[in-house]
């Protein structure tokens, strides 16, 4: 054997193969590798959601913008006579705004229900009522986003809903918490009334087995006038 090959096999023997990657270095090489993995993650999900927060933001303010131009030309005062029907919005167009003053919720009112759409905005869901009219308007909202202080709201809360052809005022006459499948609860009624529909538990993580459901009905004129000084005192 040279002396070449026995200073090598001495050099294995005391230091190792250097050609044969001892177990320990690769378990810290992937386990570095991994670490990269989870940071990169962890970044997208950040710039997720800043990225839907930021849209969010832009969305309501540019669209609660909108709609007070639209109703300072002029505006007609809602009142709890049926409105006429009128013909259903398209996609993704902007149905008005939905306020609980006690709650302070102020969101923009979006056609639809789909997903885009309700990370934006409360959604209308195609099919009911709308705003005014003499039937059920349903409403649908996030637990974790504009519906959120749902899990507070009282018997006789008013909600407001301002659209291009009035200001409606409703009352909470009752909640209930139902099931997914019971759709029975956006069924047309013969009076003018307000369904919201959020998921429940407010506190559950991930997908929600039921749903929260608040029925209001639209205010006499007379009531309406008797709110408007809680009204006033809330802005001040």
């Amino acid at each position: 054997m040279s002396t070449w090959s026995r200073n090598r096999l001495r050099r294995i023997e005391r230091d190792g193969d250097p050609d044969v990657t001892p177990p320990r270095r690769r378990t810290s090489r992937v386990r570095r590798w991994l670490e990269r993995l989870l940071v990169l993650i962890g970044v997208v999900c950040l710039g997720y959601f800043l990225y839907a927060y930021v849209e969010t933001q832009l969305y309501q303010s540019f669209e609660d913008q909108q709609l007070d131009a639209i109703l300072r030309t002029e505006i007609p005062a809602g009142s709890a006579a049926a409105a006429p029907r009128r013909r259903a919005p398209a996609p993704g167009s902007t149905i008005g705004r939905i306020e609980i003053p006690r709650l302070r919720v102020s969101a923009i009112i979006r056609a639809g229900s789909d997903a885009r759409t309700l990370r934006l905005a409360v959604g209308y869901i195609a099919g009911t009522a709308l705003p005014g009219e003499k039937g059920n308007v349903g409403l649908a909202g996030h637990r974790d986003t504009f519906f959120r202080k749902l899990r507070d709201i009282n018997p006789d809360d008013e909600i407001r809903v301002t659209t291009k052809d009035g200001v409606f005022h409703y009352y909470v006459q009752r909640t209930n918490i139902v099931q997914p499948k019971d759709v029975w609860v956006l069924n047309a009624t013969s009076y003018p009334a307000l369904t919201l529909v959020t998921c429940y538990p407010f506190w559950y993580v991930g997908s929600a087995p039921q749903r929260f459901v608040v029925r209001a009905t639209l205010a006499m004129p007379a009531r309406a006038a008797a709110a408007a000084p809680r009204q006033l005192s809330f802005l001040n």
